[in-house]
């Protein structure tokens, strides 16, 4: 068998003639792809290449370019979407919690406004808490909604932040359960419950406001609104 080098050769001078022959008679000659020598080159270089050769998309003019063209990644595939049961059992399953300061305001605001409330209706208090980072009328953070109107008689937004009573927790099995809540809820859990609720209430009081805005749903102890 003829050494790699050698069997470059031939080819190497041949690339060199097409390529000085080609501009000198651009300006004159319109090859047909019969008499194109850059097609008989590259048959050339597939049955000395073989299935090692790139795979490049077909194209006219660059034969060279073609041949070493880098070939394209594959695109990274969408994020799956996160599935909910709204059980206590479907939350027991799921791992131990943590994350940031995000988490630890979600966590905390379900902890102290719905950990009594039924599964579902501890998610339907998050979408609400989402809904409203996101509405463009309230803060753009899940502390800075949690936290909006703190230490201001009869103005903070979730009333566990202004009750005048410190914030302490009691029940760490139900804060390991809102935690898990807040996760799912900030990894991408859809908001189906509550029709794009940024209000509610507890159906035992009857506030001015919520003659203002839609009802979209009744879960559990409270109701939920939606701004007009």
């Amino acid at each position: 068998m003829m050494p790699r080098a050698l069997r470059w050769a031939p080819l190497g001078a041949a690339i060199f003639a097409v390529t000085t022959m080609a501009g000198a008679a651009a300006a004159d000659v319109v090859m047909s792809q019969s008499n194109d020598p850059s097609v008989r080159i590259e048959r050339n270089l597939d049955s000395l290449l073989g299935p090692d050769r790139p795979a490049v998309e077909p194209r006219r003019g660059n034969f060279l370019a073609r041949i070493f063209a880098p070939k394209a990644k594959a695109k990274a595939a969408a994020p799956a979407a996160v599935a909910v049961d709204y059980s206590r059992r479907f939350l027991d399953r799921q791992p131990v919690a943590s994350g940031g300061a995000e988490w630890q305001c979600l966590t905390e605001a379900l902890y102290f406004e719905a950990r009594g409330e039924t599964v579902k209706g501890q998610f339907a208090v998050a979408e609400v808490i989402l809904n409203r980072v996101d509405s463009g009328r309230f803060p753009g953070t899940v502390c800075g909604v949690v936290n909006q109107g703190t230490g201001k008689k009869y103005q903070c937004q979730f009333t566990y932040t202004c009750d005048g009573r410190a914030e302490v927790v009691r029940e760490p099995g139900a804060w390991r359960r809102m935690g898990k809540v807040a996760r799912l809820m900030l990894d991408g859990a859809p908001r189906a419950l509550t029709a794009g609720a940024t209000h509610y209430h507890t159906r035992a009081v009857n506030p001015r406001w919520a003659r203002s805005f839609d009802r979209t749903a009744t879960i559990g102890a409270h109701h939920f609104y939606a701004m007009g």
